[in-house]
């Protein structure tokens, strides 16, 4: 295989962790969520936040965004180059009487397998939106 051939390979494995991300958002549990990332990955989200890496801790995070009422992820677009993809997307989650929106830009890196290593948001405060 040539390395053309493995980073084609490595971009469809890429694009397929980052929608299955997006799905997950969407109706996933935060298992699933987890599910994406590699052991020992990390999770900074937003940046300048702590650092996550365990499981546990992914899950706890994740179990915040699936444990609402609604939430409706919708990706706007997509940059992949070599391990690493960069997306925009929007999170509208929330419960019956009060919703957010926010549209962070993530950036995310993949080892060969397409699972990702790391994973760092750029938001801040600011732009989650009361609806």
């Amino acid at each position: 295989m040539t390395a053309e051939q493995q980073e084609t390979g490595l971009s469809e494995k890429i694009a397929a962790a980052v929608q299955a991300y997006i799905d997950g958002l969407n109706s996933g549990s935060a298992e699933d969520i987890a599910d994406l990332y590699a052991d020992g990955a990390t999770v900074e989200d937003p940046i300048g936040a702590p650092v996550r890496s365990t499981r546990d801790e992914l899950v706890e995070f994740y179990g915040i965004i699936t444990g609402l009422e609604t939430r409706d992820a919708t990706l706007k677009w997509t940059k992949i180059a070599g391990d690493t993809a960069v997306f925009e997307f929007t999170l509208v989650s929330g419960t019956a009487d009060m919703k957010f929106e926010i549209t962070p830009v993530d950036i995310m890196v993949f080892d060969d397998a397409g699972k990702i290593v790391s994973m760092r948001a750029v938001w801040e405060p600011t732009d989650l939106k009361q609806l």
